[in-house]
């Protein structure tokens, strides 16, 4: 098939799809995600379902065609085609938590940028600053930048695959840049930028030792070289690039207050040597020996870049005080700096080396490992976007340091995806139930989301052998089951207890009269329960990465990856992946 309209239904499934694609893009910074989208159409049309895997194809293609386009082409046909889904994002834009005003802030004159290094990839702490640029630059119409912070090749190591993976983490966390940069392609204007200055007399080579430098910048006094006119130290420049200094035998300085009262700041570091023939740069290999340190790329990038706002933690004033230095030697004007206290995460791990090092030493399975908190590992969970951005709206900007807790998190998480998951029963621990008195079969049928009938219904029909059935309840139902107990299989049947020996794996029971009024009325248990032949095998990996097997219903295998679901009196899991006749999930929360 094509594309078109369904012979069966009459639905234009192009057209279907198209409309969540575009809404899809336009929450989510431009970029259509495949999964989700078929997510919303089968949720919005249960009868497609048995064609899932024909949809799935025609969304790669169309979501594809859709993040081509530029984010005023998609908002233009979204409002065209599907005014109704623009108007529902706008409705949860205004009672989403709002930034405060920016100050300084010009409409259309906004410039931020988010600067990264790829050493690692995203995590909750780190996305606070990109959340921030990004939203505070669309707040006002104006540009957002990622600019990868990459220009220390020997302790602070780039990796070639994150930089794509940085990437992606922003695209899902709804963060598309408008530019993207590497700072270690933009070296030639470090150098130029460094030879001016060293020029004009504001920086100079040191070649003392560092125990010799500390020992004067500590008591104020200057190195030796300072004082040296600007030809020495430009021609110490050009030996620095030309390779006549080994690694550790000069430094570039720039010029501050040598009584400055952070000593930190006085006569600060600009540029080094690094043997990139030991360490060569995942992107320049060994091209270049002398490199910039963070403060002057920041600072020479901020300004040529035209970054009004800059983002960070409340560990990076003392870098704002450094880099003024620049901007005045230069006349240039310095961005609107705000600081914020650090964020961090009740119980999940955030620092860049322990995850790393837990990689290496196998601790964690990876960066999606659910005990972290980087985005790909809440990604996985099934934690939406939408719930990351708005705890962080809700810290906003505070200078004091703020903590979230998972519960705070999952909890604005469950808002959002608990009027969109479809609802299956699974047995995690099963123990057997052997219902008698049935004649000819049992019908059971129940609503995929009970306050969404858009989303569909199950239906199961369950054939008698002998007179009884077999089913599977949880261990812990099955354990408070007493002997004339009665017992509500929900969406099935009442039954009274006959035997109950849990311990031993079996349950048994006869068919009791009545509903689910009738089921109240007795005092009775209502318990979920699965029919092995109408199941299929699944693994769920828990928060604390262990996997426990299940037996989950059937319809469950008809929902595409990346769904998220509720096992009903049991908790949220995505689901990740079917194979082998197995669905993997993983877990969300209660």
């Amino acid at each position: 098939m094509s594309g078109g309209s369904s012979p069966d239904s009459g639905i234009d499934v192009e057209l279907l799809i198209r409309r969540h694609a575009l809404a899809n893009a336009y929450r989510h910074g431009g970029r259509a995600d495949p999964g989700a989208v078929l997510g919303k159409v089968l949720a919005e049309h249960p009868e497609l379902r048995p064609r899932a895997r024909e949809l799935r194809e025609i969304a790669q293609r169309i979501c594809s065609e859709v993040s081509s386009m530029s984010p005023e082409e998609q908002a233009r046909e979204l409002e065209s085609i599907a005014p109704e889904l623009m108007e529902e994002r706008r409705r949860r834009e205004s009672t989403a938590p709002s930034l405060p005003p920016l100050p300084g802030a010009e409409r259309g004159r906004v410039v931020t940028r988010f600067a990264p290094n790829p050493d690692s990839v995203l995590h909750v702490g780190s996305a606070r600053a990109a959340v921030l640029s990004h939203d505070y630059a669309r707040m006002y119409d104006g540009k957002f930048i990622l600019r990868f912070d990459d220009t220390d090749p020997r302790i602070k190591r780039s990796r070639l695959d994150l930089y794509d993976a940085v990437l992606e983490d922003l695209k899902w966390l709804g963060c598309e840049p408008d530019e993207v940069h590497r700072q270690s392609e933009r070296m030639e204007i470090y150098y130029e930028r460094m030879e001016a200055l060293i020029g004009m007399g504001g920086a100079y080579v040191d070649t003392c030792t560092p125990e010799e430098f500390r020992a004067l910048v500590r008591a104020s006094r200057p190195c030796p070289d300072r004082d040296l006119p600007p030809e020495v130290h430009l021609e110490r420049w050009r030996d620095m690039l030309g390779g006549r200094y080994e690694e550790g035998h000069a430094v570039v300085r720039v010029k501050t207050d040598l009584a400055h009262p952070n000593p930190a700041v006085r006569d600060w570091p600009a540029f080094r040597i690094i043997d990139t023939s030991r360490n060569p740069h995942p992107i320049t290999g060994s091209r270049y020996r002398v490199w910039p340190l963070y403060n002057w790329a920041s600072a020479v990038d901020d300004h040529l870049m035209g970054v009004t706002h800059v983002f960070r933690g409340q560990e990076h004033a003392t870098n704002a005080e450094k880099q003024r230095y620049v901007y005045s030697y230069f006349g240039w004007q310095y961005p609107v700096a705000i600081h914020y206290g650090r964020l961090m995460i009740e119980g999940g791990v955030l620092s860049k080396s322990e995850i790393e090092r837990g990689i290496r030493e196998g601790r964690f399975k990876g960066y999606d490992d659910p005990r972290l908190a980087t985005l790909r590992a809440l990604r996985r969970r099934g934690v939406l976007p939408e719930a990351v951005r708005e705890v962080i709206h809700t810290v906003g900007v505070k200078p004091s340091d703020a903590v979230i807790s998972w519960s705070n998190l999952l909890a604005v998480n469950r808002k959002l995806i608990d009027p969109i998951a479809p609802r299956y029963f699974a047995v995690l621990d099963p123990v057997e139930l052997v219902v008698r008195g049935v004649e000819g079969s049992l019908s059971a049928e129940m609503p995929r989301h009970p306050q969404n009938p858009s989303m569909g219904r199950r239906r199961y029909s369950i054939k008698a052998e002998g007179g009884a059935i077999s089913l599977m309840l949880e261990r812990s139902d099955a354990l408070s089951a007493a002997p004339g107990s009665v017992i509500r299989l929900m969406g099935l049947a009442n039954v009274r207890v006959t035997s109950a020996a849990p311990e031993s794996g079996r349950l048994e029971a006869e068919l009791h009269p009545g509903g689910v009024e009738e089921a109240r009325a007795a005092g009775a248990a209502f318990v979920h329960w699965i029919h092995v032949p109408n199941s299929v095998r699944a693994r769920i990996v828990m928060d604390d990465a262990s996997e426990r097997p299940a037996l989950v219903e059937s319809a469950a295998s008809s929902d595409p990856p990346g769904t998220v679901v509720q096992f009903e009196r049991e908790f949220f899991a995505r689901l990740d992946s079917s194979s082998a006749g197995e669905l993997l999930f993983y877990y969300t929360s209660t």
